[in-house]
């Protein structure tokens, strides 16, 4: 069965069953509201002024309406009640959450203590599915009538939406950070700079850097150089498996060959596995990650 289905078939059923007040419209409850409301209005309190009044004798404040039927702490639904077997066949269906979306009261009368109050429940419509900011749902219209006996005394409409909640996003994994040296700490700080800085012995360029100059002496000095940044895809590849930290699958990883002649690798963010080639002319990029580490990437050059 559908959900309009099932819901035109509870809508057909009519009002349910009358739901009695525990408790007949009383003083004491509407001391206790009017206190903390912060209504004022002596005629829900003063007797001698209420007996002055229009009204020739207290009233309970109209709002209340729906206080006097409340089920109270332990209380629950009747078997019968249209907004639970809605609410049912929507939690079957994956729309879990709910949140009121409007409620319209209309008050025929007011209300005088001593009397009391039950409540019908009528399913007037659902509508859907409809996509909102909170995620696929329906709309779910009810009408509650309030009566004295057979006399209509208030009504509710009242509506909700209940919507499937959208998956959670993954918690963000932490991103690997690489083993940092007294040999390749220069090379991260610059990238924290905002330079891809290359390691130089004398007049040779090397990348990654390395603790011995090419030659194998043991008395040179590095130094490095800031690179330009412009080079083009030497070679790259694709990556779909296995995942890694921090990481969208799938990423693509690109060799790329810098103006100085070194190689230097690093992600591609803004160019597709369809959309890399060998030859890509490329610029270099700076991902910062937090205050310790920015990490090297590469875009493509306009």
């Amino acid at each position: 069965m559908t959900i309009e289905e099932a819901a035109a078939k509870i809508a057909a059923q009519g009002e349910c069953a009358p739901r009695y007040a525990r408790d007949p419209v009383n003083q004491g409850m509407v001391n206790n509201w009017v206190e903390a409301i912060g209504d004022v209005n002596p005629v829900y309190t003063d007797e001698d002024f209420a007996s002055s009044s229009v009204h020739k004798g207290l009233v309970a404040p109209p709002a209340m309406a729906q206080v006097w039927t409340m089920a109270g702490l332990h209380g629950g639904r009747a078997e019968d009640d249209p907004m639970g077997a809605i609410m049912a066949v929507l939690d079957e269906a994956g729309f879990t959450s709910v949140v009121a979306t409007n409620s319209e009261q209309t008050y025929h009368r007011y209300l005088r203590p001593g009397e009391r109050l039950a409540a019908t429940t009528i399913l007037e419509d659902v509508t859907g599915p409809k996509r909102t900011g909170l995620g696929e749902g329906w709309f779910v219209t009810t009408r509650t009538n309030w009566y004295v006996g057979e006399e209509l005394v208030a009504d509710m409409v009242f509506r909700v939406l209940k919507f499937r909640p959208p998956a959670p996003a993954a918690p963000a994994a932490p991103v690997l950070r690489p083993v940092i040296s007294r040999d390749t700490a220069f090379f991260w700080e610059g990238l924290k700079a905002g330079e891809l800085r290359i390691q130089r012995w004398g007049t040779t360029l090397r990348h990654p850097p390395g603790p011995m100059p090419p030659d194998g002496s043991l008395d040179a000095v590095p130094d490095y150089v800031v690179a330009s940044g412009r080079g083009t895809v030497y070679s790259y590849v694709v990556h779909h498996h296995p995942a890694v930290p921090g990481k969208r699958l799938p990423f693509v990883v690109a060799l790329v060959e810098l103006e100085e002649g070194v190689r230097v690798m690093a992600e591609l963010l803004d160019a597709g596995p369809d959309e890399v080639h060998i030859g890509l002319p490329v610029l270099a990029a700076f991902v910062r990650v937090d205050d310790e580490l920015t990490l090297p990437a590469w875009k493509v050059a306009p």
